[in-house]
């Protein structure tokens, strides 16, 4: 069986990567791919990004199903053109991703709902943004409505700094349209937890739980990024919070979509905010929906995955989530992103990578930022590198990771010293 995967990142690399143990799948193919799917065994990069040029590309080559990783393809309705078409592909619509691409639908729809998140207002006149963040004080978040890669997020610490963030977001322009529209919210405080799930507009599949890190630099200092480091499983997401999650969130949504007549398909990520308290009443409110699996959480999810993922996936396409299965690793996942110099604000490209091991059952280097050149491998990205390991605990974990990570050399890398801090605390 042929496969597609949607994307470039390391998400679509571990994506792959899974799919790749199965005894079923003859071949992948990742679109547009990156330098480690270049250069992985049974893979293939394939130079198209364009909704209609990929689903030619799935009848020409007779492949099964695709599988979409990255929010773009999803904001520009690849799904609905290729269910248009009759081929089988796992993502949500264009209409319901907007859960992601729209950060004032994704608001809406939960106060409508009921479903618990941070008190918020939307935006898009500069004045009135600021007038609002005077009136509410700091800490606050601002939050450019639309995609903006990973750039979209500020938590201000102080008025200026949010002041300065409604500037960059509806003053300059700098993010284009994602930024012409703000949400400003408050800042909630606790501990952050990524819950994935796959839904086949009815049925619900919840995949193991994982934790991310999202500032630059140690101890949680620095700029937001896209991430830079990840683990799972996460202790704070504990079998009773668990439970109220996929109660109080996930069940919610999914029936909320439906009752709006967006039935929801695909991955659904809530980025949960877990608040002080024990686990039956503590505050856990929605952060942010991603349509999407996490980078880097999908690295380490994978890691954990026993059984053929494929099945999971036809399950996903065919409405009967209900009867899927995986069997975990009970082991601890956990993956550190290695960054180029000057990420996030103006990440270097086009310095030479050398030293990544060759995979072991038990240690991967996941690609995200790469590419080759004349057959050399180079940056091309940000976040270039999620180096990815399984052991029996947190601490062993981090230091064959750790351990990994000292061989591997590109000039300006910076990666966090300190992923999966929290757990070793816990």
């Amino acid at each position: 069986m042929k496969l597609l995967v949607i994307g470039s990142g390391g998400r679509e690399h571990a994506l792959a990567w899974r799919l790749l143990q199965s005894s079923r799948v003859e071949h992948v193919y990742v679109a547009p791919g990156n330098g480690g799917t270049a250069l992985m065994k049974g893979a293939s990069n394939v130079a198209l990004t364009e909704p209609q040029a990929l689903a030619d590309f799935v009848r020409e080559q007779g492949v099964a199903l695709t599988v979409v990783g990255p929010e773009a393809p999803l904001a520009q309705g690849v799904v609905d053109t290729f269910r248009a078409q009759g081929l089988k592909i796992f993502g949500p619509t264009r209409a319901a991703a907007q859960l992601e691409s729209s950060k004032d639908f994704a608001k809406a729809f939960m106060v409508r709902h009921h479903i618990p998140t941070a008190a918020y207002k939307t935006f898009t006149d500069p004045k009135a943004a600021h007038d609002y963040i005077q009136s509410q004080g700091a800490p606050i978040v601002i939050k450019a409505d639309g995609l903006a890669a990973g750039k979209g997020v500020v938590v201000a610490m102080t008025l200026d700094e949010a002041h300065e963030a409604v500037d960059a977001m509806l003053g300059d322009g700098s993010l284009g349209a994602a930024g012409a529209r703000v949400v400003i919210e408050e800042c909630l405080l606790g501990e952050e937890a990524s819950f994935i799930v796959l839904c086949d507009g009815k049925n619900i599949f919840p995949l193991a739980t994982s934790q991310d890190h999202k500032r630059l630099k140690d101890a949680d200092q620095g700029p937001n990024t896209g991430g830079m480091g990840a683990y799972s499983p996460a202790p704070v997401v504990t079998p009773i919070i668990f439970d109220r999650v996929m109660k109080e969130v996930i069940k919610p949504t999914i029936e909320g979509m439906a009752a709006d007549g967006i039935p929801f398909t695909g991955f659904l990520y809530a980025g949960l905010m877990i608040g002080q308290g024990n686990d039956a009443s503590c505050p856990i409110k929605v952060l942010e929906f991603n349509c999407r699996m996490g980078d880097p959480e999908t690295q380490p999810i994978m890691m954990r995955i026993r059984s053929d993922l494929l099945d999971v996936f036809e399950h996903g396409v065919n409405g009967t989530l209900d009867q899927a299965h995986i069997d975990w690793d009970p082991r601890t996942a956990l993956g550190v992103v290695m960054a180029s110099h000057l990420y996030p604000a103006t990440p270097r490209l086009g310095d030479v990578i050398t030293g990544i091991p060759t995979d072991a059952p038990d240690c991967v280097v996941f690609h995200a930022g790469t590419t080759l050149k004349d057959n050399v491998l180079q940056t091309s990205g940000g976040r270039v590198l999620c180096v990815t390991a399984l052991d029996d605990t947190v601490r062993a974990t981090q230091k064959r990771v750790y351990e990994t990570i000292k061989k591997i050399h590109f000039d300006g890398a910076q990666y966090r010293t300190d992923i999966g801090w929290r757990a070793l605390e816990s």
